[in-house]
């Protein structure tokens, strides 16, 4: 059976920017890499959304949330995107992972949280160092929220420090670059069908 990704595109260019996205560059990449495992790949792009700010699974009148989550809850795979902003994910990343933070309180009756078994991987891109320091605050808080990270699950790209090139300027995208993409399509689809075809354990039920 094929797997599905979703991809959380957190620039902070709506789909109808004049510049295009490096983040959504990068994640072509990914789901070119991810198709060769059967995954197919759909994207959405936060900006275009209205996510509310909150820790619940809705906000209310208005919120696009919902139908986020259950798009995230639909997949195998998450694949999170974000750019580098002062150093750290940008804020329409922050919001869709503090979305997230609801699914500690939703679980089933064996105390497994709604995202379990599925996993979850990671793409950076900016100008200026601080791809790992991004990775590690995804990472943390992806598997605070129950989803599973894979080994070499991450992607990334920064350019020279105080510089001025995008990675969806480049003319040719790095071989480092390919490398990491075609390891985190891999691992991802490995795990991801293992965790599809066996559910992590619950909890024992007290007799």
């Amino acid at each position: 059976m094929p797997l599905k990704a979703l991809a959380l595109n957190a620039t902070l260019k709506t789909s109808d920017a004049e510049e295009p996205s490096s983040t959504d560059r990068m994640i072509g990449l990914i789901d070119k890499a991810l198709s060769a495992y059967d995954v197919k790949t759909e994207v959405l792009r936060l900006a275009d959304f209205n996510v509310k700010p909150g820790v619940t699974s809705d906000e209310g009148e208005g919120d696009d949330w919902p139908d986020i989550r259950a798009k995230v809850l639909a997949a195998d795979i998450l694949i999170m995107a974000t750019p580098i902003w002062l150093g750290q994910p940008s804020s329409v990343c922050k919001r869709a992972l503090e979305r997230m933070d609801a699914f500690l309180d939703e679980t089933d009756d064996k105390g497994r949280m709604v995202s379990y078994g599925r996993v979850a991987a990671v793409a950076v891109v900016g100008n200026e160092d601080g791809a790992h320091h991004v990775s590690a605050e995804l990472y943390q808080a992806l598997n605070d929220v129950g989803f599973t990270i894979p080994a070499n699950a991450v992607a990334y790209w920064v350019g020279e420090a105080m510089g001025s090139r995008n990675f969806v300027d480049l003319d040719k995208v790095p071989k480092v670059v390919t490398t990491s993409v075609d390891m985190l399509a891999r691992n991802t689809a490995h795990l991801a069908g293992l965790l599809k075809a066996k559910q992590y354990p619950g909890e024992r039920l007290k007799s």
